[in-house]
């Protein structure tokens, strides 16, 4: 897909990165510049959850397969940067603005040296405003920042706790779009461009269906608890054994006769409480709480039997484990193999999300892992000597 396609990536931790990763999938060449000790998420587990340095970083896997990883001490190794970036498409990083100025890397200077050159500044709070010199970090800047969180709980709930990456690989999905269309805007004109993208308006746009309607209704949306859910046929029930499942009737009074006949309670579409999705949504919680006693007297594999013979909408909320051995995901190339190195063994590990599939070549999906896992320099004589050093 990017063959022939140069990525010079400048990045930490996981967003940035992660972006590399993609592009590294789909066929470009992403040269990956290190500091001497290297990006911190290759010691993930021991920067930050107190593990031990040498056990490997599957996260960092994730995002940094595929790629070479040349060792520059900057600013001192500046000229074989500039040389570097002088033989590249695109420029990705993830540094904050005042770093990439310290280190002469800022994008009005690159691009006065590199016309060409697509530079693509990820940051956690952009790069101008009174914040712009925060450290984002996922949670930060893209949950908490951007509403999001506060949209996730009640009011006077505890927070919940977000896993890492979520904000961090939206955007750097987001960065990658952004990539994409600056070098097709450069084959008709012949110049690059800067493309800026943050976790705080990933964020934003990501809650931009609450904020849209807060901004043109001027509506104080405030998130309802479980029991209280405006549309009980859009909501969470967990089954006699435990496990829970959505129910997806966003279409309520199209879908609510296919619910009633898999739950047996056809004689509630007569019933005035229940009648029209405008009742239901006023007794809401009366209905919440008869369809919680309900759900519990079945296991979810009896519910999954009955909502898919009168086409019930749902889906069961996985485990990890679940995931893992979902057959619907296997079927999806939701996991591929990465070849070992010197980085890394031979490990299944998960796709990037778009999938190129062709007949035509021979190739099942020209998105997948194109090498291992680089070890940290291990391609710094290879691409110094490809820049004449």
């Amino acid at each position: 897909m990017l063959e022939g396609v140069r990525v010079v990536e400048l990045g930490v931790w996981v967003a940035g990165p992660g972006a590399g990763g993609v592009l590294a999938d789909w066929g470009a060449d992403v040269v990956k510049v290190e500091a001497p000790g290297g990006d911190p998420m290759r010691r993930m587990l021991a920067v930050a959850g107190g593990g031990r340095e040498d056990l490997p970083s599957p996260p960092f896997d994730l995002d940094n397969r595929g790629k070479r990883s040349v060792v520059l001490d900057l600013p001192g190794d500046a000229g074989a940067m500039d040389r570097l970036l002088a033989s590249a498409d695109v420029f990705l990083t993830n540094l904050r603005p005042e770093a990439v100025e310290r280190l002469g890397l800022g994008a009005e200077a690159v691009l006065a040296r590199h016309p060409r050159l697509v530079y693509a500044s990820l940051t956690g709070y952009g790069r101008e405003g009174p914040d712009a010199h925060r450290a984002g970090y996922d949670v930060g800047a893209f949950w908490a920042r951007s509403g999001l969180a506060a949209m996730a709980v009640p009011p006077e709930s505890p927070q919940l706790h977000f896993r890492g990456g979520v904000g961090d690989h939206v955007t750097a999905i987001t960065t990658v779009s952004g990539v994409l269309a600056a070098l097709l805007e450069r084959e008709r004109t012949g110049r690059g461009r800067l493309v800026e993208t943050s976790l705080l308006r990933t964020g934003i746009w990501t809650l931009g269906w609450d904020l849209g309607l807060a901004m043109r209704f001027r509506a104080d949306l405030v998130p309802q608890a479980r029991t209280e859910q405006g549309n009980p046929m859009v909501n969470v029930y967990r089954a006699s054994d435990g496990k829970w499942f959505w129910l997806l009737g966003v279409e309520g009074d199209r879908l609510w006769a296919p619910l009633l006949r898999a739950i047996d309670r056809e004689a509630w579409a007569d019933d005035e409480r229940f009648s029209s999705m405008r009742a239901r949504r006023m007794n809401a919680v009366e209905l919440i709480g008869l369809l919680d006693a309900l759900f519990a007297s079945r296991t979810r594999d009896e519910w999954t039997e009955l909502f898919d013979a009168h086409d019930v909408w749902w889906a069961p909320v996985n485990t990890i484990e679940d995931v893992l051995a979902d057959p619907q995901a296997a079927a999806i190339g939701a996991f591929v193999d990465v070849p070992g190195g010197d980085g890394a063994p031979p490990h299944r590990a998960v796709a990037s999300p778009v999938s190129f599939p062709s007949a035509e070549d021979g190739d099942p999906d020209a998105a997948r892992p194109r090498g291992p896992v680089p070890a940290l320099g291990e391609h710094t004589a290879e691409i110094l000597a490809e820049l004449g050093f």
